[in-house]
């Protein structure tokens, strides 16, 4: 029962430090030609996300961006979703899926949604 307890804390602590201090919040410049911008909702709560990304000349992501409009759970996934593409080829930030995002979150069901602002990566 005590690990339980502790691995929740832990849990709601990640989710917690990602929405109070999210990481790589802001913009690159849209007009630069080695970044892509990607824009996308969650109609079900109103969470709006943009996600930019750098580019490198081997196609690796150097850099990545975001500003969400939305509940604390889109916030966490939009941060968490900027970490975990840096250094990545596209392709492989492709593979990410939004309930990558949301398990690694220990997301419930319904905040799902939330993640999926994460997924814009499949608009850039």
């Amino acid at each position: 029962h005590g690990i339980r307890s502790m691995t929740v804390d832990k849990m709601i602590y990640f989710v917690v430090d990602h929405y109070e201090n999210p990481r790589n919040v802001g913009s690159l410049d849209k007009n630069s030609k080695n970044v892509g911008t990607g824009l996308v909702g969650a109609p079900a709560c109103g969470d709006v996300m943009k996600l930019q990304i750098q580019v490198d000349e081997q196609g690796k992501i150097v850099d990545a961006r975001f500003k969400t409009f939305g509940c604390g759970s889109a916030i966490a996934s939009s941060s968490l979703a900027t970490e975990w593409v840096k250094g990545k080829s596209v392709d492989e930030a492709l593979t990410i899926k939004n309930t990558q995002i949301a398990k690694e979150l220990s997301l419930p069901p319904v905040k799902l949604h939330c993640s999926s602002t994460s997924s814009v990566l499949l608009l850039l």
